[in-house]
């Protein structure tokens, strides 16, 4: 199946050549890559805490929200299936430069207009950029650190590429809530600002080495290009992905809602600190279990997700916002835990030509994981209380995390 491949990853001598007259080294470029992913991730929840803000200023319903949020995921899920694994054979750094770009168009929509319309379509824009610069910056981060460290293991490209998912996502809602909290301009500023760093993260990509060759080659929408052997566990460890991404897409869209209604906390300050929480305890858990193997990580994601679920769940029932924030913690650690576990998992299963391609599989499955259950928990709180509509999402990702255990934890040998 891959005996037609384009695609190679350069060598060291022809990666010098590459990177000839270029400002950055490998290690230079390796960390303007993890700046850029981190920045990338960090914008698009710069929404979170201002969702309130939006119902109030321009009447927004919860499922206008819930629209907005899931046309964000729909632009990932688009450009991962459309353009996500074409870094394998165009290039890395063609791929990231336009999609870093993507998002301070989708900053600069942001700035223009807060009518629906606008927002969405900025959303979709957003999305877009994210679908290329998922996949594509994790493989680049991989493969710079190679080729700055060689010989000295993957431990710390992997740990980067997903502290950066998850430290990214934690930055923009603390910085955005604020911003909307003690700034002028809420539904403006935070946007302003993430606009000045996308473009300085898009001068320093134009800046990085690149590291795989480029070839023509037929074009083709992505497809899943691992060992048949192997399928089994890529299938599962991409359901783990949408489990943990379910989880923290929770904590982006309707959990404002949960904490201003059910909980009657408003405070912009304190949404955008819940959600940064969330995503940090998954940032702290994937460093702090960055030395044990990926079986250890996907078992720690999938225990911590389901009680922490089970947490937040019954906090919603209680009325307690100290429970409802334990019960984020403990989620969010298991969703960085497993999603962490899941990355290394296919990188190991995948072979380097086809990385790019893998993780973009997998992002896919991640980021249907973004959409498809927040929006149906979305509409559920339209016919149900908001405390039903938790306990059904709830049951479901639980549902999904167990099943998807055995395959996962299982020894690779019997794959």
């Amino acid at each position: 199946m891959q005996s037609g491949r384009m695609t190679t990853v350069l060598s060291r001598p022809e990666v010098r050549r590459a990177v000839r007259g270029r400002r950055l080294s490998h290690e230079q470029g390796f960390w303007a890559i993890a700046f850029a992913f981190a920045v990338s991730l960090a914008f698009t929840v710069v929404p979170t805490p201002l969702w309130a803000l939006y119902q109030r200023h321009d009447n927004y319903s919860t499922i206008a929200v819930t629209i907005a949020f899931a046309a964000y995921a729909f632009g990932v899920i688009i450009s991962l299936f459309l353009a996500g694994h074409v870094s394998d054979w165009l290039g890395r750094r063609r791929v990231l430069l336009p999609a870093v770009l993507l998002e301070a168009l989708s900053a600069t929509l942001f700035l223009t207009s807060t009518g629906l319309g606008v927002v969405i379509v900025a959303r979709v824009l957003s999305g877009l950029g994210i679908g290329m610069i998922t996949a594509t910056a994790t493989a680049h981060l991989s493969e710079l650190h190679a080729a700055a460290r060689p010989g000295a293991g993957r431990a710390r490209g992997d740990l980067v590429a997903t502290v950066a998912n998850l430290g990214g996502f934690a930055i923009g809602p603390v910085t955005s809530g604020l911003l909307a909290q003690y700034v002028s301009g809420p539904l403006r500023t935070p946007y302003l600002v993430f606009l000045g760093l996308l473009l300085i993260a898009a001068l320093a990509v134009a800046s990085v080495p690149e590291t795989v060759s480029t070839r023509t080659r037929r074009y083709r929408p992505q497809q899943v290009n691992v060992p048949v052997a192997a399928r089994p566990r890529y299938f599962a460890a991409a359901t783990g992905a949408f489990a943990s991404l379910s989880v923290l897409g929770l904590f982006t869209s309707l959990a404002p809602a949960f904490v201003a209604g059910t909980l009657h906390h408003p405070s912009r300050a304190l949404a955008g600190a819940v959600a940064s929480m969330v995503f940090g305890s998954g940032a702290v858990a994937q460093v702090l279990l960055r030395r044990r193997s990926t079986r250890d990580q996907l078992a720690a994601g999938l225990a911590l997700i389901v009680l922490g679920l089970v947490t937040l769940t019954a906090a919603v029932w209680a009325e307690s916002l100290p429970a409802f924030l334990a019960g984020g913690v403990l989620a969010g650690a298991g969703a960085g835990a497993l999603l962490k576990g899941a990355i290394s998992t296919v990188v190991d299963l995948a072979p380097p030509a086809v990385r790019g391609e893998a993780l973009s599989g997998l992002f896919l499955g991640g980021y249907l994981g973004l959409a498809v259950p927040v929006l149906g928990l979305g509409v559920l709180t339209q016919l149900v209380s908001a405390p039903v509509a938790l306990l059904g999402f709830a049951a479901a990702i639980v549902a999904l995390a167990i099943a998807v255990s055995r395959p996962l934890l299982r020894p690779k040998t019997h794959a």
